[in-house]
């Protein structure tokens, strides 16, 4: 971490928390330029977690989804496929075939990828899990099917993130586009839905004009649920209109509300990240807890470098109730 983000955030951490309201992003200079990282930067849609030796692994969209490492969260190298063969079944919902979107985690002695397949704009897509012992590339195990979607569907089976709750329930949302994003209850023991509890709950969406939520990434901190996702347009290098924005809970299938009380089914959302100078489009987003606090890892199109997408990191304070990137 360079000397001017530690200080910065050291005088963040000072502030009351009706300052840190005051301070939250109101226009795009507000927001902060991504933490230093280097070497393989490269990256779209990543999910990092810190295993217990302290590497960094983080996979993101990339062929059979694509892998990097990091000994101090600054120098990452680039490593092999999640996968030493891609699943046959992959082929029913990409021709390519890829995968899109992971989601890593580490519950019960194992790791666990959710991922999307899909065929870019299209809501015939599938998520799917692996399991693996160590997280590390090329060890996975391919698990099937989580969850589908086809062209009568009115949402859109991708981009899905697990989060496991106080009292032991999984949780999986997901979703793009359509009607917004959606959550299903997992049984802990297959990583698949419960069978007593087939609900598809609906957690955000945008009913008027641009339908553009995805990628939700829900926490939770100080009694409140959080849900993260990304608005707009994605993909389109130094034309991406992409952006970050959250809404809190007191229940994880919601209601979720933004800053503002307005609810994140209609159209609401508080700002995290969104374009300012050369950082384009930042979204995609990871929330991982750390030693020295929790981290948003995102991408974002370098407008420095042809709008190619790159790796963000920043630190985030919650002194205010509502995450603040810093």
């Amino acid at each position: 971490m360079s000397r001017s983000i530690l200080r910065r955030r050291t005088a963040l951490l000072a502030l009351p928390a009706a300052a840190l309201l005051a301070l939250m992003p109101s226009a795009a200079s507000a927001y902060p330029n991504p933490g230093r990282v280097t070497g393989d930067i490269v990256t779209h849609d990543p999910s990092m977690l810190r295993t217990s030796s302290g590497q960094y692994l983080l996979y993101a969209t990339g062929g059979g989804i694509a892998s990097k490492s990091s000994g101090d969260r600054t120098a990452f190298r680039n490593g092999g496929d999640a996968f030493s063969s891609r699943p046959g079944w992959w082929r029913n919902y990409s021709s390519v075939p890829e995968a899109w979107a992971p989601d890593i985690s580490y519950h019960g002695g194992k790791y666990l990828m959710y991922y999307s397949v899909s065929k870019f704009g299209s809501n015939t897509s599938a998520i799917g899990l692996a399991t693996s012992s160590t997280g590390q590339p090329g060890s996975w195990t391919d698990q099937g099917t989580v969850y589908t979607s086809n062209s009568a569907s009115d949402f859109n089976a991708i981009d899905p993130n697990l989060f496991v709750n106080d009292d032991g329930k999984w949780w999986l949302s997901f979703g793009s586009w359509w009607t917004g994003i959606k959550m299903i209850q997992i049984n802990p023991a297959t990583g698949k839905q419960v069978s007593s509890n087939t609900t598809r709950y609906s957690l955000a969406s945008r009913p008027t004009g641009t339908k553009a939520v995805e990628a939700p990434f829900i926490v939770k901190r100080g009694g409140y649920y959080y849900l993260f996702a990304s608005y707009d347009t994605c993909c389109a290098g130094t034309s991406s209109t992409y952006k970050v924005k959250v809404g809190r809970a007191s229940s994880v299938t919601g209601p979720y509300r933004d800053r503002n009380g307005v609810d994140l089914m209609n159209n609401g959302g508080t700002p995290v990240l969104e374009s300012h100078g050369s950082v384009i489009g930042p979204g995609g987003q990871s929330i991982l807890k750390d030693t020295d606090g929790d981290l948003i890892v995102y991408h974002y199109y370098d407008g420095n470098d042809n709008g190619t997408p790159k790796l963000g990191v920043n630190l985030l304070n919650w002194s205010s109730g509502w995450p603040v990137a810093y």
